[in-house]
């Protein structure tokens, strides 16, 4: 029988943040009853993070570890990790669980209802920032969303807050056909969706900077720009397949 949930937690060099970060999801999912697997992509790491998930996946057979050849990136990590996920409802996770595991049940009220994606957003009204990013790092947050709404995604107010859910017609159709490889990823998978008539609810939530982030404010900004305007081409010429889903509700809810 399949999980109603995968989680997809993406790691590069994560093995020591990892087993907080796994005691919280185990410790969640069990609280709560829910039927998961839970899969830990590394990313090419250097360090020991395929031998944490595997020493933990020997006493928790929901637990997987997904591994790629080479670093190629937070998006294609991502994209690994849905390829092998069986969940109705399919997840992603940064790794340092900046938005608390806690919060999965915002993300899956929406979809429930109807939308096709569900993603966390700091920009709500409602949403607590507990522990900020340093203004520099907000202030680009800030413009590159803004550039978000005018090249390519218009009524998603946060596009790379590292938690988002998603149906499992939905990750099947967007995640295949995904050209871009690092950070700025969720702004394509988002335009995927959209464009393939999925709604997006965006939800209050919690978040909690983690202070080891390893984001460069300038080198990651820079390409993730650079990537952005290149995602309408890209979609263009590796369309997303499959037949669209038309929801009277098009727009981001």
């Amino acid at each position: 029988m399949n999980p109603e949930i995968s989680i997809i937690i993406p790691a590069f060099n994560e093995a020591l943040r990892l087993p907080a970060t796994l005691d919280r999801v185990e410790s969640f999912l069990k609280t709560y009853g829910l039927t998961a697997e839970v899969i830990v992509v590394d990313d090419g790491s250097r360090d020991a993070t395929a031998e944490v998930v595997r020493q933990r996946a020997a006493a928790w057979p929901q637990l997987k570890l997904v591994e790629s050849a080479r670093n190629a990136g937070k998006g294609a990590a991502v994209q690994l990790g849905m390829a092998q996920a069986r969940g109705r409802y399919r997840i992603f996770s940064d790794a340092d669980l900046s938005v608390p595991i806690d919060d999965l049940e915002k993300l899956l009220r929406p979809l429930r209802g109807g939308a096709g994606v569900a993603i966390a957003s700091r920009a709500l009204k409602d949403s607590q920032v507990e522990l900020h990013q340093p203004w520099y790092r907000e202030t680009m947050g800030k413009i590159f969303n803004r550039l978000v709404w005018v090249f390519v995604l218009s009524g998603v107010h946060d596009t790379q807050c590292g938690f988002k859910a998603f149906t499992a017609e939905v990750a099947d159709r967007v995640f295949p056909a995904l050209q871009t490889r690092g950070f700025g990823f969720d702004v394509e998978v988002l335009y995927r969706a959209q464009r393939a008539g999925y709604r997006i609810a965006e939800v209050p939530t919690r978040w909690i900077n983690s202070p080891q982030s390893r984001v460069h404010p300038i080198r990651h900004s820079t390409i993730m720009f650079l990537e952005l305007l290149a995602i309408p081409g890209r979609v263009r010429k590796h369309p997303t397949t499959g037949s669209g889903h038309q929801d009277a509700n098009r727009a981001s809810a």
